[in-house]
């Protein structure tokens, strides 16, 4: 792959997120497909931050493994990051600030001293204008034209007095002009690509597909990394005809959705594994009244609050068991922002088909990371069709009647004729509840386990409605990745590296992780030759319920759980010693 890394480091509070998002949205201007990083502390201020923005004709899935242009803002970045130059990197920085040693770097790698603080003193005495000039001067060295940066400074201070934006164009074009007298573009510079591309976040993207797949109201608690859902709705709650609310808590929020839900509106809350623990309750009232709700499930490394800025995968679990007792419920699992925009849509059909909770599982890396997305991947679904469909008609209304596939008609609640009770505990096909006796003879015996046996019946139609799993590659490949979430984006990648190598691989991935149907799953797990499964978890959370639904062990598995996402050389490393060459 044709490709471009840009990594810009330093502290907390000195703006790498806006550096890297300036040169992320000018990859995108240009064509380009790209993969965004954006790895911090959850500190204010102090403590190492940086931002990898990986360019390339072709679509990058993860940050990948080294970086071309280090732009450096403290001494600290040059020291952490050495090691992941490649040879003929550049490191941009202010020898004002610090020196770089030649001994310091790796062979191959130079410095280019960018006076970035003097540049800045032409304008302000405000030192963050710094910032434009060694972004200038490493647009310059990335092959980004200079008006396309322009353009990107001009959207993003154009709310602002026109002072500083003149002193952010001033200053990036000083330190444009600075790089081109001094050094030449990198050997891995890309010139422009096609059509400009769409550059989201995963959040971003699902809240995009939420909007286009009906919903209406978001309640919200703010908890990182699902924080930027509710920021995304808010800003466009006017223009898009959507409720938010931030709520005083999770618990609030959930009970909110659900019932805003239960009067008609599709709604929606989102957080993160610590906040979805108080709402498990909650999740089993959904589960009881058969009210749909989304509940967008963030992962962030835990136990307890863990580490609030970091990735994993660890909720698996808590989301198959969240709830007293056994209701139905679907886990969707997307991998990138394009699959995060289908998969709200998809959530939102499936909770009103199947009258049931679905959580969409995210995860910090496919939340907060950015990512380029065609436009023609960015498709409206068809006319969401209203599953209201009971009118009055003089009879009797069943809610919760028994049928073939467990869903029940639904009516929009307090029509005449069409009242029934929707109550927390079992109860009848009317509602009522049935924890006493009729005739002395216990009237639960046969009704709790009927109406449990309707609302299990669900959970059929839900395995072969969920998306199925996917297998991309060679089909008679000697090795068999499996993955779900942001974890594919990375297998992608290695799958390329290791077939540049000549050793094909392929992937069997899934937008859903439960329900498992076994028939859909088992023929393509037990053809594969030897599998790996890649999971960011400690125990293999995936590969132990594939084990209980389909007797699935695979030949060998690689977990992390450092809080860091999967980089693409350590599952490649991993293949290699499983071997993949059949033998």
């Amino acid at each position: 792959m044709r490709e471009l890394s840009v990594r810009a480091g330093g502290q907390a509070g000195d703006g790498i997120a806006s550096i890297g998002e300036a040169l992320a949205r000018s990859f995108s201007r240009m064509g380009l497909h790209l993969f965004g990083l954006n790895a911090y502390q959850s500190v204010i201020r102090g403590g190492h931050v940086w931002f990898q923005a990986r360019a390339s004709p072709d679509r990058p899935y993860s940050q990948g493994d080294g970086a071309d242009i280090l732009y450096a803002l403290d001494r600290a970045t040059v020291e952490i990051h050495a090691h992941s130059l490649r040879p003929g990197a550049i490191v941009v920085h202010d020898p004002e600030k610090f020196a770089v040693e030649p001994s310091a770097l790796p062979a191959g790698v130079r410095a280019l001293g960018v006076p970035t603080l003097e540049i800045a003193r032409k304008y302000t005495s405000q030192s963050i204008l710094q910032n434009a000039g060694g972004l200038g001067a490493t647009a310059f060295l990335s092959g980004i034209p200079l008006d396309v940066l322009h353009g990107v400074l001009s959207d993003s201070f154009g709310r602002k007095k026109g002072e500083v934006v003149d002193w952010n164009l001033g200053a990036s074009a000083d330190g444009y002009r600075f790089a081109q007298e001094h050094a030449s573009p990198s050997d891995r510079a890309l010139g422009r690509g096609g059509a400009p591309k769409l550059l989201m976040t995963g959040n971003q993207a699902i809240a995009l597909g939420a909007v286009a797949g009906g919903c209406k109201f978001l309640a919200q608690y703010p908890m990182t990394p699902a924080s930027t859902i509710m920021h995304w709705m808010a800003a466009h709650s006017t223009s898009l005809g959507v409720v938010v609310k931030q709520a005083e808590d999770e618990l609030a929020a959930i009970h909110m959705a659900i019932g805003a839900s239960f009067a008609g509106v599709r709604s929606m809350t989102a957080t993160s594994g610590g906040g979805f623990s108080l709402m498990v309750e909650a999740l089993g009232m959904a589960g009881m009244t058969e009210t749909p709700v989304v509940v967008v499930e963030a992962q962030r490394a835990g136990p307890s609050t863990g580490l609030p800025t970091k990735t994993e995968q660890g909720d698996l679990n808590l989301m198959l068991g969240a709830g007293q007792g056994e209701f139905p419920r679907a886990i969707l699992a997307p991998s990138h922002p394009k699959d995060a925009y289908t998969a709200a849509i998809e959530a939102f059909r499936l909770a009103e088909a199947w009258q049931t909770p679905i959580l969409l599982a995210s995860d910090f890396h496919l939340s907060e990371s950015l990512a380029t997305v065609d436009r023609e991947e960015i498709r409206p679904p068809p006319e969401v069709p209203s599953l209201f469909t009971v009118e009055p008609n003089g009879g009797a209304y069943l809610r919760y009647a028994y049928t073939e596939n467990g869903v029940s008609p639904r009516a929009i609640p307090g029509q005449p004729g069409l009242q029934y009770v929707a109550g927390s505990d079992e109860h009848d096909e009317r509602g009522h509840l049935i924890s006493d006796t009729k005739s002395g003879i216990p009237k639960w015996i046969s009704e709790r386990q009927q109406m449990m046996d309707k609302r299990m019946r669900k959970l059929t139609g839900l395995a072969r409605d969920v998306p199925a799993p996917e297998l991309e590659g060679p089909a008679d490949a000697p090795l068999t990745f499996v993955a779900w979430g942001s974890t594919v984006c990375a297998v992608r990648d290695a799958m390329a590296e290791l077939a540049a190598r000549g050793t094909p691989t392929n992937l069997l991935w899934f937008p859903a992780v439960y329900p498992v149907d076994p028939a859909r799953v088992a023929p393509r797990l037990t053809g594969a030759r030897r599998t790996l499964l890649v999971e960011a978890n400690y125990s293999g959370q995936f590969g132990r319920l594939l084990r209980t639904e389909t007797g699935f062990v695979p030949t060998a598995r690689l977990t992390k759980y450092d809080g860091e996402p999967f980089f693409p050389h350590e599952i490649v490393a991993k293949a290699l010693e499983v071997g993949v060459d059949g033998r």
